[in-house]
C-alpha cells in the first residue's frame, strides 16, 4: 500500500514527528485529569458538587486570566522553551493534587492552588502549540499535520479515559493524577528535542503592550474568527457545567460512578478518532461554516443527559459529539495557520483561546448552585438548548459563512517554513 505524500512527507519530518509525540503524551496526561479528579474529589469527606466545582474553576480561572500573557511570550520566545515549562507546570500541578489524595491531606485551599498552576500552564502550552505548527510544517501539509495531532490527541483520550477510569475504580484518583503527572514529564522529555525555531517570532525587545495591540488588531479585524469564538465563549460555559460537574453528578447518584462516566467520555474519544481521519482528506472549501454546522449537536449528550435516557443513547450522542469537535478543531487550526501571519499566530491563538474560554469558569461557579436551585436534571437540559442555540446564532454572520479556505504555495528552509 502507497502512503499519500502528505504523510510521507509529514513521516519524514523529524520536528513534527517530535511534537506528535510530545503532544500525545501531553495530551494522555490530560485524559487522566478529569476522571481522576472529579470522582477523587466526589469521594473526598465532605466534599460535593459545590466543592468539585471550586477546584474546576481555580483551574480553568487562571488559564484565561494568563492565557494573553501565554500569547505574547510565544510570539516572542522559543515556542519549544514555552511549552516545555508548561509541561513542568501541569505535572507539578497534577502530582500535587495526586500526593494530596494519596496521603489523605487534601484540604480545598492547597487543592485549588495546585490546580491553578496546572491551568496556567495550559495558558503557555496552547498558543505556543497554535503557532509552532507553522514553524515546522510548510502550508500544504498543515490540514493533515494537524489531523494527525488531532488523532494523536484523540487516541490518547481514549486510552486516558478507558486506563483512567479503570485506575480510578481499582485504586482511587490518586494514583491516577500521578500517572498523569508523569505523562507531562515524558512528554517534556521530547519537547527538550524540538528546535528552538526563531525566525517566525516578533521582536523580543519591541514593548509587549504594544504587541498585545497588535495582536488584537489581528483578531478583531476578522468577523469569522471573533464570532466563532463568541459562540464557543458562550458554549463553552454550558459546556464546563455539563460536563465538569452535572454530568459526574449523574453518573455518581444514577448511573454507577466513574465507570460510565468514562465510557461515556471514551464515546467521545473514538468520535474524535473517526472526525480526525475524515479530517485527513475533507477539504471543505467553506471551511469556518462547515465547521459550525458539524457542531450544531453540541447540545445533545447534555439534554439526553437531563432526560434520563438510555446509557447506550447518551453514548452514541457523545461519539457524535467527538466527530463534530475534532473536524471543527482541525479547520479552524489549518485556516488560522493560513490566514494570520506568523510573528502574530500566538497572539491572535490566545485571544481565541481567551475569548472561548473567559466564561467556562463561569459555568463552573455556576454549577453548584443550579444544582440546588434548579435540579440536576432541568440544569442539563437548559445547558443543552443553550449549547445548540449559541451555534445556530453564528450562522448569522456572513463573513463565517463566506470564508474560503486557501491553499498558497509553500517552500522549506532548512527546516523552517515560509510562504512562498
Amino acid at each position: 500500500m502507497t502512503l499519500p505524500e502528505s504523510t510521507r512527507a509529514l513521516i519524514a519530518n523529524r520536528p513534527f514527528v517530535t511534537l506528535l509525540a510530545a503532544r500525545t503524551l501531553a495530551m494522555l496526561g490530560m485524559a487522566f485529569s478529569p476522571v481522576a479528579l472529579a470522582f477523587g474529589i466526589l469521594r473526598l469527606p465532605g466534599a460535593d458538587a459545590g466543592t468539585l466545582s471550586l477546584v474546576l474553576v481555580a483551574q480553568t480561572a487562571p488559564m484565561v486570566v494568563f492565557m494573553l500573557v501565554g500569547g505574547v511570550i510565544a510570539d516572542r520566545y522559543p515556542r519549544a522553551v514555552v511549552m516545555l515549562t508548561g509541561q513542568a507546570m501541569s505535572a507539578l500541578g497534577w502530582g500535587s493534587i495526586g500526593l494530596m489524595m494519596l496521603l489523605g491531606y487534601a484540604p480545598v485551599w492547597l487543592l485549588c492552588l495546585a490546580a491553578a498552576v496546572a491551568g496556567t500552564a495550559g495558558a503557555a502550552t496552547y498558543p505556543a502549540l497554535n503557532g509552532i505548527i507553522p514553524d515546522l510544517v510548510p502550508q500544504a501539509h498543515r490540514q493533515q499535520a494537524n489531523a494527525w495531532l488531532g488523532m494523536g490527541a484523540s487516541t490518547a483520550r481514549l486510552v486516558g479515559l478507558v486506563s483512567g477510569g479503570a485506575v480510578v475504580v481499582l485504586v482511587g484518583g490518586g494514583w491516577a493524577m500521578v500517572v498523569a503527572a508523569s505523562t507531562y514529564l515524558a512528554a517534556g522529555l521530547f519537547t527538550l528535542a524540538l528546535p528552538r525555531v526563531k525566525g517566525s517570532l516578533a521582536d523580543a525587545a519591541e514593548n509587549p503592550l504594544r504587541q498585545l495591540r497588535e495582536g488584537w488588531r489581528e483578531f478583531r479585524s476578522r468577523q469569522w474568527l471573533w464570532v466563532a469564538v463568541l459562540q464557543w465563549s458562550v458554549m463553552n460555559m454550558m459546556l464546563q457545567a455539563a460536563h465538569g460537574v452535572f454530568g459526574p453528578v449523574v453518573a455518581e447518584h444514577e448511573l454507577g460512578g466513574a465507570g460510565v462516566w468514562s465510557m461515556l467520555l471514551a464515546a467521545e474519544a473514538v468520535g474524535a478518532l473517526v472526525g480526525v481521519t475524515i479530517a485527513l482528506t475533507w477539504k471543505p472549501q467553506r471551511p469556518i461554516l462547515t465547521a459550525t454546522l458539524v457542531i450544531l449537536p453540541s447540545g445533545v449528550p447534555a439534554l439526553l443527559l437531563g432526560a434520563s435516557t438510555p446509557v447506550p443513547l447518551i453514548a452514541l450522542a457523545f461519539f457524535v459529539l467527538g466527530i463534530g469537535f475534532e473536524l471543527f478543531g482541525v479547520w479552524w487550526l489549518t485556516t488560522m495557520q493560513a490566514e494570520v501571519p506568523p510573528e502574530s499566530i500566538s497572539r491572535v491563538s490566545s485571544y481565541d483561546a481567551l475569548g472561548s474560554l473567559m466564561l467556562g469558569p463561569v459555568g463552573l461557579a455556576l454549577a453548584g448552585p443550579a444544582t440546588v436551585a434548579f435540579g440536576v436534571h432541568p440544569a442539563l437540559i437548559g445547558a443543552g438548548v443553550i449549547s445548540t442555540l449559541t451555534a445556530l446564532l453564528a450562522l448569522l454572520s456572513p463573513d463565517l459563512r463566506r470564508l474560503r479556505a486557501r491553499h498558497p504555495a509553500t517552500v522549506e528552509v532548512s527546516g523552517v517554513v515560509a510562504a512562498a
